[in-house]
C-alpha cells in the first residue's frame, strides 16, 4: 500500500506532509560543477549503501539515464522525484517499498533525503528523514560550516537544509478569494505557498503546498513547530469558511458538489484540468458530510493516478489524447463506484 491510499490527522484538508533534508558530501563538488565520474562515484556509491545498510526498511534504487520520459514523469507526478532532477540524466532515486521515503541523489544538491506521508504528520516525518540522516552521516562526510551549518547549492538551505511543506486543500479560501490574502500574510511570517508540484507551478484542484522559507538561525525542531501552527492555524480559518459558504448559500454548494459527483460518475472522457477541478469539489463534499461512502483517501489516490504520465506508465503503451482521457474517466467511475 502506498502512503497516498492511506488516511492521516486532519485529512480532508491536510493531504500530505512532506520533510526533506539537503545535504552534500564534503569530498565532491556541487552537483553542478561534477564531472559524469563524479555524478556516477557519488549515485552507485550512496544508492548501494542505502540499499545495504538500510536497517529493515526495502529500498530500490531507480537511475534516471536507464529510464523512459513517461515513467520520470510519472515520479514527479507522484511527487517522489522533483521536476529538476527528472530533467538530468546524472541523477537516481532511492524508493521505499511505499513510496514514502524518497533519497533524491545528484539533484541541486548531492542528497534530498525526503519523508512524505498523508495527513498532518510533521512529527513522524521529520524522525524518519533524521534516522536517515544519521545512517548517511555516519559513512559519508557531510560539507558543514561552524557558521553556516550544512552548506548547500541554494543559499536559502543553509543552516539545518530542512524544508517541510504540507499539501492543503484549501476550495473555501480559493472561492472566496481569501487566497490573495493568505499568500503575503505568510510570506510576512516566513512561510511560502506554492502550487501542486512545487516551485514554479500553478495550484489545481484548489491544491496549495505551504512550506518554511527559513532555515538558518532556527533548529529543525522549531521549524517544524512554527510550521505546524501555521498549518494548524489556515486549516481552522478554511473550516470556517466552509461554513460560512454552507450557511450563505446551502442549495448552490450541493448543487455544485453533487453536480461534480454526477460528472465524474459518468464521464467517458476527460481532462486532467477538469477531472483536478470536480474532485476538488467532491473532497469539500465529502469533508463537509454531503457525499457519503466516497474514502478521502481513495480521492488521494485518484489525484496522483489521474495524471498524465501516470496513466500513459499504468497502460504500459503510448496513448493518444483521447484514449488517455478516456482512460482517465475510466479510472474515476471505478474509483466512484458503489461499494453495495
Amino acid at each position: 500500500m502506498k502512503w497516498y491510499e492511506k488516511d492521516g490527522e486532519l485529512g480532508d484538508i491536510a493531504v500530505s506532509t512532506r520533510v526533506r533534508l539537503a545535504r552534500n558530501l564534503k569530498d565532491y563538488p556541487f552537483p553542478g560543477r561534477m564531472s559524469q565520474q563524479q555524478e556516477n562515484e557519488v549515485l552507485h556509491s550512496v544508492s548501494s549503501y542505502l540499499i545495504s545498510s538500510a536497517g529493515g526498511t526495502t529500498f530500490r534504487f531507480l537511475e534516471l539515464k536507464n529510464l523512459d520520459r513517461i515513467t520520470i514523469g510519472s515520479l514527479v507526478e507522484r511527487h517522489l522525484i522533483s521536476p529538476e532532477l527528472a530533467g538530468k540524466n546524472g541523477g537516481g532515486v532511492v524508493l521505499s517499498g511505499d513510496d514514502s521515503v524518497s533519497i533524491m541523489i545528484n539533484e541541486e544538491d548531492h542528497l534530498r533525503i525526503q519523508s512524505i506521508l498523508s495527513g498532518l504528520r510533521l512529527g513522524q516525518c521529520l524522525e524518519t528523514v533524521n534516522r536517515l540522516d544519521d545512517l548517511l552521516d555516519g559513512n559519508f562526510k557531510y560539507a558543514w560550516s561552524d557558521q553556516l551549518g550544512y552548506l548547500t547549492h541554494c543559499p536559502t538551505n543553509l543552516g539545518t537544509g530542512l524544508r517541510a511543506s504540507l499539501m492543503l486543500h484549501l476550495p473555501a479560501h480559493t472561492e472566496t478569494g481569501e487566497i490573495r490574502r493568505l499568500l503575503p500574510n505568510l510570506g510576512k511570517l516566513g512561510f511560502t505557498v506554492r502550487g501542486l508540484y512545487g516551485e514554479g507551478t500553478k495550484a489545481s484542484g484548489s491544491l496549495y503546498q505551504l512550506s518554511n522559507q527559513m532555515t538558518l538561525g532556527l533548529s529543525e525542531q522549531e521549524a517544524i513547530e512554527r510550521l505546524d501552527e501555521v498549518v494548524r492555524s489556515t486549516i481552522e480559518r478554511e473550516k470556517n469558511l466552509r461554513n460560512v459558504m454552507m450557511e450563505k448559500n446551502p442549495i448552490f454548494l450541493e448543487d455544485r458538489i453533487w453536480r461534480a459527483y454526477g460528472i465524474l460518475s459518468n464521464a467517458r472522457r476527460i481532462s486532467s484540468g477538469e477531472a483536478m477541478k470536480l474532485i476538488s469539489d467532491i473532497r469539500m463534499g465529502v469533508s463537509i458530510g454531503i457525499l457519503k461512502d466516497i474514502s478521502i483517501s481513495e480521492l488521494n489516490k485518484l489525484i496522483c493516478n489521474i495524471q498524465t504520465n501516470c496513466i500513459i506508465s499504468a497502460a504500459g503503451k503510448p496513448l493518444t489524447d483521447v484514449e488517455r482521457d478516456t482512460e482517465r474517466a475510466e479510472l474515476i467511475r471505478q474509483a466512484l463506484k458503489p461499494t453495495n
